[in-house]
Formats: C-alpha cells, sequence, structure tokens
C-alpha cells in the first residue's frame, strides 16, 4: 500500500519556495496507487490537492488536507503517420526533459517552449505558451481520472477549451480530474517561428547560419535565461499574471496617453498588452518588502528572496493589481494557481 505521510513541508515542491505544510501528503507513479490513496484518503469529503512540478502555485497557507504528487513517468512514440510523431508523455515527466527527447529525435513543434518549467501533465491545464507557441497546437489528446466516478476520461483538444492560458481543467472541471498522460503531435517537417520576442536577434548574436529547431531552443533558453531568475537561486513562478486584452478603442486611448505602452493584435480582434510593461511603468520593478519583491529585470516575476510567506507574495501581487488599474483602468489576472 502506498503511504501517506503526515505534517509534510512543501518548501521543496513549489518553486516560489513557500515554507507551507501538508498535513498528509503522498506521491503516485500510477493510476492505480492513485485511485488507492483517493480510497484510503484520511480527509472525507474535500479532493485532494494534485501537485505537479509545483511551479505555477502559491500557497497561501499550510494545507489542511491531503496533497498527492503526480510522478507518473513514461515517453513512448506510439505511432506516427506522413507528416507526424505521436509521443505519449506520462504527466509526471519534466516538460524540458520532453521537449529535449523531441530534439534529440528531429521533432519540431515545442523547440519554443523550451525551459518552461513544471511537468508535462500542467502543459494542457494552462496551454502553456511562449514566443509565438502554445501546447494545443501540438496537442492530440490526454488521460484524465475522474476523482468521483473514478474512471479514465480521454480528451481530445476541443473537449479542453483551450484558451489564453486557460483550459476547462482551471475552469468548468477544476479539481475534477487527475491529468495522466498527454500525447502529442510532433512535427517531421519543420515549420520555424522565429519573428516573436527576440528569437532572431538571438539567432543571429549566435551567428547561426542555418536555422533548426534546435538553435531555436538554444535561442530561447539565452533568453529566458537572461530575462528569468532561476528557482533554484530565487524562488518564483516565472509569469505571476497574464497578458491582458482589450479592445483596439481602448488600447488607441492608451497608446494616446502611453505613446511606449506594448501591444500585439489578438485573432479575435482585441490587443493584448504586454503586462510586465505596465507593471514597470507604475513603478514595481525591482520593489521588495521584505522578502517578497518584484524582480529587477522582469516586472512580470514576484519573487521570495527567502523567508516570504504565500500571504506576502499573495499581498504584493494584489498592490501590483490595484496599482496598474489604477494608472492604467486595465485589470490584470494571476496566472499562478492560489491554493
Amino acid at each position: 500500500m502506498t503511504q501517506i505521510h503526515q505534517n509534510i513541508p512543501l518548501r521543496q515542491y513549489n518553486s516560489l519556495g513557500i515554507d507551507a505544510v501538508a498535513r498528509y501528503f503522498a506521491t503516485f507513479t500510477s493510476v492505480d496507487e492513485l485511485g488507492e490513496l483517493i480510497e484510503n484518503n484520511p480527509i472525507t469529503g474535500i479532493n485532494p490537492l494534485i501537485l505537479g512540478g509545483g511551479s505555477n502555485i502559491l500557497f497561501k497557507d499550510h494545507v489542511k488536507g491531503l496533497v498527492l504528487k503526480n510522478n507518473i513517468p513514461g515517453l513512448d512514440i506510439i505511432k506516427e503517420d506522413t507528416n507526424h510523431v505521436y509521443i505519449k508523455a506520462g504527466a509526471g515527466e519534466n516538460w524540458h526533459g520532453f521537449v529535449q527527447y523531441c530534439l534529440q529525435r528531429n521533432l519540431a513543434g515545442v523547440e519554443n517552449l523550451s525551459l518552461i518549467p513544471g511537468c508535462v501533465g500542467a502543459s494542457p491545464m494552462q496551454n502553456i505558451g511562449a514566443y509565438g507557441v502554445e501546447i494545443r497546437e501540438v496537442f492530440e489528446e490526454l488521460e484524465a481520472w475522474h476523482l468521483h466516478d473514478k474512471k479514465v476520461h480521454v480528451f481530445s483538444a476541443n473537449d479542453c477549451g483551450f484558451g489564453y492560458r486557460e483550459s476547462v481543467f482551471k475552469g468548468k472541471y477544476r479539481n475534477q480530474y487527475v491529468i495522466l498522460s498527454v500525447t502529442y503531435r510532433l512535427n517531421k517537417n519543420p515549420r520555424f517561428n522565429t519573428s516573436y520576442g527576440a528569437i532572431e536577434q538571438e539567432l543571429e548574436r549566435m551567428g547561426v547560419q542555418q536555422v533548426s529547431i534546435q538553435a531555436i531552443s538554444q535561442a530561447v533558453i539565452n533568453i529566458r535565461t537572461s530575462k528569468l531568475p532561476d528557482p533554484a537561486k530565487i524562488g518564483n513562478a516565472g509569469s505571476f499574471f497574464k497578458n491582458p486584452s482589450v479592445a483596439v478603442k481602448v488600447y488607441e486611448k492608451l497608446k494616446d496617453k502611453f505613446p511606449g505602452i506594448v501591444g500585439y493584435p489578438n485573432t479575435d480582434g482585441t490587443v493584448k498588452l504586454a503586462a510586465g510593461w505596465l507593471i514597470e511603468q507604475s513603478g514595481w520593478k525591482g520593489y521588495r518588502r521584505g522578502d517578497a519583491g518584484v524582480h529587477e529585470k522582469q516586472a512580470l516575476v514576484l519573487v521570495n528572496h527567502g523567508s516570504a510567506s504565500g500571504k506576502d507574495i499573495y499581498d504584493l501581487s494584489e498592490d501590483v493589481m490595484k496599482s496598474v488599474h489604477a494608472k492604467f483602468g486595465v485589470h490584470l489576472e494571476r496566472e499562478v494557481n492560489v491554493v
């Protein structure tokens, strides 16, 4: 029987380095172990908290219930056709490890998503994205275990309801499913995406003569490393806020008042604003309150300088959001999951 431990510190299980404690804690590596742990949940009537890489979570307080760490392994090529190779990955696999697995086999589609922290299981939950690419572009299907009917369900891309950093697992089906595996559709013939951000400039700086998915991956790694802090050195959850979208008319008014404002057109006709720019212009870049702070190089990232509590980080995020709204009339939304 898989053992359930008591009063386990969660600092090593969340990239913000918050000193929360789980009243009950266990790990699982298969759906059978998961079912067994659910059956033996010491807290009846309350769903367990499922933890992946812990890179997108803020513990506001200690967790009074059961925390289950998803460690389901596996990277398997399950089929291929003329243009694609389909890889089934266990939800507990490290995301960047999966990206490297694809690069080693010259399979394209996830190179722009290099070095994103966390595990495979969170990729469809968040519809993770970076440098002009989102996970839905290579997503085939996933398997998820329903906490109540205790059955495995298969979700297509349409079933997942993907949006900007959104899916049904963050909304409609929040806390109802545990993602077990994700199958991705990788491309044998790459379509390079280098126009977003500073990728082209970085490739040039690297002296790349012929673009490849490996070169794009390295460029993304270089950019991310230069802009974002290493969670092993300073606690952070990457981008703490989503980039907000506004109507074109709102954007034009803002541009008249703030000529330097950064905006990108969305396919739905709205304009996506750079949350980091809004936060920086509101005076928060490099700000520190005790051990809670805003990163000195990237205002989109909130950091724990050592012993900040989850409430310290949360309260700082509230003040940032209020400040941005007061200056620009724009509502920011947290990207991290607050527990």
